[in-house]
């Protein structure tokens, strides 16, 4: 079984400043600043942010893909979380999308794949945790404007 869910986030930032969030480590960073009790501690194991980086906390999960042109970065998890459970693939994709000089959308997607006979796991994937941070993200982006 394979799905896809999706929710889109308008923040009162410029698409640039999001992406250079999202793009690399800031984004580890930010969660355990602002969200720890929320989404857990991010801890960096190796790498510097750019595809083939790991992540853990809960989880393990591994950058896949960052396009800079597009503002698309895609995170797999390759141990704990959602793949302890039994699934074949869980896959996080934000992409950040330009509304105007002042506006952007953050798209967070997840993609499964879990087999038939556990298509009852697929009720538990949702997109609350990638809502939750990219608000957390555009309000911190418009704190700092204010402050800038």
């Amino acid at each position: 079984m394979h799905g896809q869910l999706s929710q889109d986030t308008v923040v009162a930032a410029a698409a640039s400043a999001v992406w250079d969030v999202y793009r690399g480590l800031e984004l580890g960073r930010l969660v355990n600043q602002l969200l720890p009790d929320v989404l857990g501690k991010v801890e960096v194991i190796e790498g510097d942010g750019s595809v083939g980086t790991p992540g853990t906390g809960y989880m393990k999960e591994i950058f896949t893909k960052i396009d800079e042109e597009k503002r698309v970065k895609e995170a797999e998890t390759i141990e704990g979380g959602f793949k302890a459970l039994g699934f074949n693939v869980y896959r996080a994709r934000f992409e950040i999308i330009e509304k105007d000089s002042a506006t952007s959308v953050i798209r967070s997607t997840i993609e499964y794949e879990v087999d038939d006979e556990l298509a009852n796991l697929a009720s538990h994937v949702t997109t609350k945790q990638v809502e939750i941070l990219a608000e957390a993200i555009g309000k911190h982006l418009c704190e700092k404007k204010a402050t800038g």
